[in-house]
């Protein structure tokens, strides 16, 4: 089984850039949330985590997109990260039949929305990585 991305949306209001992404993988919940809540996970595919608390509220920087704090965290389902100034990168996992899932991603941020790394092709990229990550994985 492989993975796909669909069509990204873009908004833009102001200065604050959003983008919007749903991803279907040829996993389960359980086997990519730790690509999506671990240091190890994230930097095999998205940015490098130099700190990860995993915990609501706990402290999160990650390499390129910024500092901050997780502001939601439920296990194996919803993982957000406010991080630099006004941006977010929110992760939310759903069931997609016995073997698989579907991530319903968000970023938000301020600023250049054609900064390196945070336009529509830049993220799908990253799900692609994403994609191989998890088809390296047993």
């Amino acid at each position: 089984m492989t993975g796909s991305i669909e069509q990204g949306t873009s908004q833009t209001h102001g200065n604050t850039h959003l983008l919007h992404f749903l991803v279907r993988l040829p996993r389960p919940m359980e086997k990519v949330w730790p690509a999506l809540s671990t240091p190890d996970g994230l930097a095999a595919w998205c940015a490098a985590a130099d700190e990860l608390e995993p915990r609501l509220g706990g402290a999160v920087s990650l390499r390129g997109l910024g500092s901050g704090r997780i502001t939601a965290w439920d296990v194996d389902r919803v993982a957000e990260y406010a991080v630099g100034e006004g941006g977010r990168v929110r992760f939310h996992l759903e069931r997609d039949g016995a073997d698989g899932s579907v991530l319903r991603f968000t970023r938000e941020f301020q600023g250049d929305g054609e900064a390196e790394g945070e336009s529509e092709a830049g993220w799908r990229a990253r799900f692609e990585r994403l994609i191989e990550h998890l088809d390296d994985r047993p």
